[in-house]
C-alpha cells in the first residue's frame, strides 16, 4: 500500500491522499481562528494538521507541497501569514518523518494542462474522480482541488 499526500498551504488550503492511486481522502486545511488586531483570523493549526497526518507516517508514503510565494497585491501581513502557513506544514511533515517534494503551481499545472484559473482545478478534479465531485463543486473548494491534483501529479513522477 503506498501513500501520496498532496497539500495545496494556507489557511484556505486543503490535503488529499490518494492511497494505491485513489482518491481516498480530502479535508480542507484544519484552522483556528485568532485575534489579530481585532479582527478573526484563520491560521493553520499544526497540531491538528500532525494528528491527521499521524496515520500515513509509513515508509511507503510521500508528500507534495505546492511552493508558495508572495502574491501581487497581497498585504505585508498577509503574506507573512501565508509564508508561515507554508513553513508550519513543511514542519510537520518533516516532524512525521514523511519525505516531501515542493513544486511551483506553474510546473504542476502545466504537466496537467491546467490554465491558471481555479475553476479549471475543480473541474479537472471532478473528472478524474467522479465519485468525489461533490468534494469540488463549490467555488470555495479549489484548494480541495489543487490538494488532490498536486497528489495525482506527484503519482505520475
Amino acid at each position: 500500500m503506498s501513500f501520496i499526500i498532496g497539500i495545496d498551504p494556507g489557511a484556505a488550503g486543503a490535503v488529499a491522499i490518494l492511497e494505491n492511486g485513489r482518491l481516498t481522502q480530502v479535508f480542507d486545511m484544519p484552522v483556528v481562528e485568532i485575534t489579530v488586531g481585532g479582527k478573526n483570523k484563520k491560521r493553520v493549526a499544526p497540531e491538528l494538521l500532525a494528528s491527521e497526518l499521524r496515520l500515513y507516517n509509513l515508509a511507503d508514503t510521500v508528500a507534495v507541497v505546492e511552493q508558495v510565494g508572495a502574491m501581487p497585491g497581497q498585504g505585508v501581513t498577509s503574506m507573512f501569514a501565508f509564508g508561515q502557513a507554508y513553513g508550519l506544514v513543511l514542519g510537520v511533515l518533516a516532524g512525521l518523518w514523511i519525505p516531501t517534494t515542493t513544486v511551483t503551481p506553474a510546473t504542476w499545472k502545466k504537466a496537467l494542462k491546467l490554465n491558471t484559473g481555479k475553476d479549471g482545478a475543480r473541474a479537472k478534479a471532478a473528472q478524474l474522480w467522479p465519485a468525489q465531485a461533490d468534494q469540488f463543486k463549490r467555488v470555495k473548494d479549489d484548494g480541495r482541488a489543487e490538494a488532490a491534483l498536486l497528489a495525482h501529479w506527484r503519482s505520475k513522477q
